[in-house]
Formats: structure tokens, sequence, C-alpha cells
């Protein structure tokens, strides 16, 4: 029996401090990338947070699972990881960090399609269809839309490495969900991802060059605020969560994550906002709430609409 409950107080108040977390890692990033280059920031990142998971993990008596059915997909969620990060810590160069976030969290949308075709329990009912005929659309509008505007700040290829990692992240998702990672503890999932991702993440940042570190106490604030509150503390809350409360209603608060990235990117980095990419974002949200916040909102649908395909 599913003992998991509905969001009260601290649930909520809890999910806020993740949104708002969550939304600063690419204005962090794009803010110290002059001294800090972001694929080296986020390759030593990934392993202070991998031995900061394995200390927790030794603490709790949990062994490293080095199954061949947990280790092989470990590595496969690894590569994917990293993946994702090396077109993040390009993107961020490349674009503003309110375009990255926006991309970034289209990872869903991939993700539901890759899981509609992987698991029959994971088919998409005809309003999730609407919703990603919305999220492609918006994608499509903001691409379109894209230069011409005298933005400076912003590239078309920087926009599609951070839709590059959106699909990586998706296919992480599809990863774990279709392998036995998925009957896991989620710190066993969490280090593969983080020992993994460091390795390749700084073999990219030794082959792109990218190896600039200005020390100074914004950059190590940077590599401090990534490490331990984004990638373990964040983490490792969330996780708790999802054990405690229902999943969907969580995930409809997720949704503010690229909202408050634009509205900061705005704000603490004087980012422009054009509005071909603010229409495009509006859709490519709406899209994403349609697909993953499906479970919360079939509560309220018609039946016609709430039945799966």
């Amino acid at each position: 029996m599913d003992t998991r409950r509905a969001l009260d107080g601290q649930a909520v108040g809890l999910m806020l401090l993740l949104c708002l977390i969550w939304s600063l890692q690419q204005i962090v990033l794009k803010a110290t990338a002059l001294d800090f280059s972001p694929t080296l920031q986020l390759a030593l990142r990934s392993g202070i947070a991998a031995v900061l998971v394995w200390l927790y993990m030794r603490f709790k008596g949990e062994q490293l699972n080095l199954q061949p059915s947990v280790w092989q997909p470990g590595l496969l969620v690894g590569f994917l990881f990293a993946l994702e990060f090396v077109m993040v810590g390009q993107a961020v160069r490349l674009t503003t960090a309110g375009h990255v976030v926006v991309f970034l969290y289209a990872a869903p949308v991939f993700a539901a399609l890759g899981l509609h075709i992987k698991l029959p329990s994971e088919r998409l009912a005809p309003l999730q269809w609407v919703g990603i005929a919305l999220a492609f659309g918006g994608i499509a509008v903001a691409f379109l839309g894209h230069g011409g505007k005298g933005n400076q700040q912003t590239s078309l290829l920087g926009d599609a490495m951070a839709l590059g990692g959106a699909l990586a992240w998706g296919l992480t998702t599809v990863a774990i969900r279709t392998t036995a990672l998925s009957t896991q503890p989620a710190t066993q999932t969490l280090l593969y991802q983080l020992a993994v991702g460091f390795v390749l993440l700084m073999l990219a940042a030794l082959a792109l060059g990218e190896t600039v570190f200005r020390s100074s106490l914004p950059v190590w604030s940077a590599l401090a605020f990534n490490a331990v509150v984004v990638s373990f503390f964040s983490f490792l809350i969330w996780f708790s969560l999802l054990r405690k409360y229902l999943a969907s209603r969580l995930g409809v608060f997720s949704f503010l994550t690229p909202i408050l990235g634009v509205v900061l990117g705005a704000w603490l980095l004087k980012e422009p906002i054009e509005p071909d990419f603010a229409i495009g974002a509006l859709l490519v949200l709406a899209g994403i709430v349609l697909v993953s916040g499906y479970g919360w909102l079939a509560r309220y649908l018609p039946g016609g609409l709430g039945g799966k395909s």
C-alpha cells in the first residue's frame, strides 16, 4: 500500500527552497564563467558531491551495489549525466542563464516520450500528447524567433546545447526507470552519476581546454554552492520528499525552477528577456505541466480527458 501523502506546509516550503536552489545553478555557472571554466566547475562539484554521498552512505551503513545488473546501468547513467553537463557547460558560455534553465527543464518531455515507448504502464494520455505538442511548439517559437533582435548575449548554438542537455537528462530518467536502478536506493544511483560524471567531465574539461581556475571568494563560493548545496544537499532533500509525498504533487512545484531562473537571470545578471523567447518559454512550461503534472491534473478532469491512449 502506498503510504505517501499529500503535501503539507513543510513540503511546500522545502519545494520552494529547492526550486530556488535549482534555478540558481546556471546563474552561478554563468556569473563565474570567466574565472572558473563551467565544465571544470561541474566536474569538481561532481567529485566533491560524490565523496559526500559516499560518506553519507557509510554513515547509514549502506554499501555500493556492484552487481552487473546495477553497475552496468550505473555507468550508463553516469555517462548521460556527464553528457548533460558537458552540454550545460558549453551552453552557459554561449547563451543566457535564463535560456539554459528553460531549455534544460524541457527534459520531462523527452523522458515521457522515452518511457511511453519502453514501459506500457507509462503510455501517454491524450492530454499529455497535447502537452508534448505545446512544449515542442514553444521550443520552435523560441528557436525561430532567435537572432535579429540585437541581443549579443544569446546564440542559437548555446540554446541547442541546453536542449541537448535536456535530451540527455530525459534519457537518464528512462535508463533509471527501465533498469535495476529503479529498485535501488536513490543514493546508489546518485553516487554512480556523480562518480562517473566526475571522471568524464574532467576529461572533457581537459579536452576542451576549459581549465581556468582563478582563486577568489566568488569562485570558491560557487564551487561550494554547486557541490554541497545543489549536488548533495538539495538532491537528498528531494529524494526524502519523494519517499514521503506524492510525486505528482511535488513535480508541479518543480515547474517554478525555470520561471525563477529567467527572473533571477534578468535581475542578477541583467539578461534581456526577448518577447519571442518569453512566448516560447511559456508554451514549454505549459506543456511540461500537462505532461509531468498529469497525475495531479487528472483528478480534476472529466473522465474522457483523463484516459490513457
